[in-house]
């Protein structure tokens, strides 16, 4: 796994001990860049973080600030070891904090982003839906987009914002929303 472009292109990233992340593909992350375009100056949220790929590809292509969470102690290692490695760590911030309830915190405090890049564990989708719902429309600053990574075969979560793209690259698709 490296980064795929911007300016730490080809960096190799630290991948969690383990068996408990899956990463996004090289090839799904170009893909949802280049839907993306500009995120230079972005305020970014990585609430799934895994080995924090997808959030360390947005600050390798301009963006200010990554916000990463994770319960996974190794996962959490991970950032950290890859925000010292690329040197981002004076750019991001990470807790061990359940996704789910960094949505309620950030609501309730009116922190925003103009971007959330959503990789939840496949297997949480179905419960995530609700907090999507409530919670992702408040957690996007005016004119910010959220991507949520999903497998293929999912049903595609309505959280009432404005579908920009879907793409399906084999067994997994994204949708990419915009808040109007």
């Amino acid at each position: 796994m490296r980064i795929v472009a911007g300016e730490r292109k080809g960096t190799r990233l630290a991948a969690p001990a383990g068996r408990s992340a899956r990463p996004t593909s090289d090839r799904v992350r170009e893909s949802l860049f280049a839907i993306l375009a500009d995120v230079a100056d972005a305020a970014v949220l990585d609430p799934f973080a895994g080995s924090g790929a997808l959030g360390f590809e947005a600050l390798s292509r301009g963006a200010a600030t990554a916000a990463f969470c994770d319960v996974d102690g190794a996962a959490l290692a991970a950032v950290r070891e890859n925000a010292r490695r690329l040197r981002y760590a004076d750019r991001c911030t990470v807790r061990r904090q359940d996704a789910r309830r960094r949505f309620a915190a950030d609501r309730a405090a009116g922190v925003t982003y103009d971007l959330v890049l959503l990789d939840p564990p496949y297997a949480m989708l179905p419960a995530l839906s609700a907090h999507l719902e409530a919670d992702l429309p408040a957690l996007l600053a005016p004119g910010g987009r959220a991507v949520l990574e999903r497998p293929a075969f999912h049903a595609v979560l309505e959280p009432g914002l404005e579908v920009v793209a879907e793409r399906a690259y084999g067994g997994t698709a994204i949708t990419v929303w915009r808040r109007g």
